[in-house]
């Protein structure tokens, strides 16, 4: 049976964690596979993944996607050593027979696209999670958002294909002159309840 983390490793992930408006350094090409190897390790429902990812790095690719971005967020973006497009195969289901093969989980999604829809974003949504956390297990920074204009990021990076864009993150080494102070939180008794 697994043991709980310790102190260090939840303060990492969790409670001295933030999202960054500001990076720095370099990240590699190494560390965002290893990064992708730990998210698709989360679980999905039936094992979709649909997360799609693209990884922009380039100054080419920065300035493709640069006419998208909500005026706050252009200047951070364009200078985090990596952005993260995280979007979402609308017929990810087409996958399932590799992904799920123990059941004929492909023939649960098909039909029109729009059966598929909440599937894919609730998924994708998981999986956008286990990027932040996975990015923040291996020593980067975050910093998650969805000020953007899907259709022009769809058109330069996802043209003549079944994905979605949903959400951008950034990541690198987070500036802590770049936080906000932290906002606050619902208590347990205003989020949750035991029954």
């Amino acid at each position: 049976m697994s043991q709980p983390l310790n102190e260090a490793v939840l303060d990492q992930l969790f409670t001295s964690a933030r999202t960054y408006n500001a990076f720095s350094g370099e990240v590699s090409e190494e560390t965002l596979r290893q990064l992708y190897d730990l998210l698709k390790l989360g679980p999905t429902a039936a094992n979709t993944g649909p997360a799609r990812l693209v990884f922009v790095k380039s100054a080419e690719a920065k300035a493709r996607l640069a006419p998208a971005l909500a005026p706050g967020n252009l200047d951070k973006t364009m200078s985090a050593p990596v952005t993260v497009i995280i979007g979402r195969d609308l017929d990810f289901h087409e996958k399932l027979p590799y992904l799920f093969p123990h059941a004929d989980a492909k023939a649960w999604f098909e039909g029109p696209r729009e059966g598929r829809d909440k599937p894919s974003l609730l998924n994708m949504s998981l999986q956008a999670g286990y990027l932040v956390m996975a990015a923040r297990a291996l020593g980067l920074d975050a910093g998650p958002m969805t000020g953007f204009d899907h259709d022009k990021v769809d058109e330069a990076f996802f043209a003549g294909t079944n994905i979605r864009s949903e959400i951008l993150v950034n990541l690198g080494y987070g500036d802590p002159a770049s936080l906000y102070p932290r906002s606050p939180r619902l208590s347990f008794d205003e989020a949750a309840r035991i029954v």
